[in-house]
């Protein structure tokens, strides 16, 4: 998700309801998943034996802005309130940034991959201080804030396609089509976990990226919308006595099909950069060793683990029943 405007409790409650499946919190949950797997040998018993609370733990941030009015513009940046070509122009340096800008601007456009450096300097202080807590807590949100800066519509003013008659879109790429697609996703990445020599440098390709997948994206909306009329093109439903407008399934697919494998490989980027951040976060840490906070490990975990990579590597997470954002409640170590 990213824009959060103010409702009425309820009103909240029933949005959170409808996109439970909601990147959205399936793909936020699974590709912390996927994160683990591409990790080195050293820290990985750690994060496998962890891996329940990190999926659960993925959506964390998305559910904190309800009592957080700071927590919106953490997600996202709007490039175009910052000028002309600031994608490829703005200074990565928050101090520069602020210099440049204000922080007021900062706060109210948006910052995600200043915050992404935040998140990734507090995992680093929690590994140095060996504190299993704060590590799962920062490594958590830090995934969750590295994802989003992989949405493209989490990079333009126009977010949700309002400024562009597309209303709707937003949901419609992160979380809608995800959900109708996965199982036909390829969730492998032969990506290993790499030290990011410059990190802030890696974040900001991400969003810049995205920041030039959105004209097309928007395109493409267009282009199915011709094949579908109004009645096809959407459904209207009431929800807590609200009149709302979304996507159809039938939409939904064709533009998703248009889109191949455009959302696929976002979300398999978006894995392959958090390990390669928390792994970057336990170099940078000093890589401090994890058994004493991984207690237990045993040859049973260890086949476990094996038995999950072996399904990761051919692609049958979902066919054996291994992908835990799939399964109704994640458990909780």
């Amino acid at each position: 998700m990213k824009r959060f405007p103010s409702f009425s409790l309820l009103a909240v409650l029933a949005i959170i309801l409808v996109t439970t499946a909601s990147w959205g919190f399936l793909v936020h949950r699974t590709i912390h998943q996927l994160a683990v797997y591409q990790l080195p040998e050293a820290i990985q018993p750690f994060f496998f034996q962890n891996r329940e609370k990190l999926v659960y733990d993925a959506p964390r941030p998305d559910q904190r802005r309800n009592d957080d009015s700071t927590e919106a513009t953490k997600h996202f940046i709007d490039f175009e309130m910052y000028g002309d070509h600031a994608s490829t122009t703005m200074p990565h340096n928050w101090d520069a940034a602020v210099k440049k800008y204000t922080r007021d601007s900062l706060l109210k456009y948006g910052y995600v991959p200043y915050h992404v450096i935040y998140m990734k300097d507090k995992l680093t202080a929690a590994f140095k201080a060996g504190n299993k807590d704060s590590i799962l807590f920062y490594a958590a949100d830090l995934g969750h804030y590295i994802g989003d800066a992989h949405v493209p519509l989490h990079t333009s003013v126009n977010y949700d396609g309002q400024l562009t008659n597309q209303k709707g879109l937003h949901s419609l790429w992160e979380s809608t089509i995800p959900e109708l697609e996965i199982e036909s996703y390829d969730l492998y990445s032969a990506h290993k976990a790499t030290y990011l020599k410059d990190p802030t440098e890696a974040i900001w390709k991400a969003v810049q990226s995205g920041f030039t997948m959105v004209p097309v994206m928007l395109a493409k909306e267009t282009e199915v919308s011709a094949h579908f009329t109004e009645a096809q093109k959407y459904r209207i439903q009431m929800r807590r006595g609200r009149e709302t407008k979304s996507y159809t399934t039938e939409f939904a697919r064709a533009y998703a099909a248009a889109l191949k494998p455009t959302v696929n490989e976002r979300l398999r980027q978006s894995a392959e950069l958090i390990a390669d951040f928390w792994y970057t976060c336990w170099v940078d840490a000093g890589k401090p060793a994890l058994n004493g906070i991984t207690p237990g490990w045993s040859e049973k975990d260890k086949e476990a683990l094996q038995k999950e990579i072996d399904a990761y590597r051919k692609n049958e997470l979902i066919k054996q029943s291994l992908l835990i954002s799939r399964k109704a409640q994640p458990e909780t170590n």
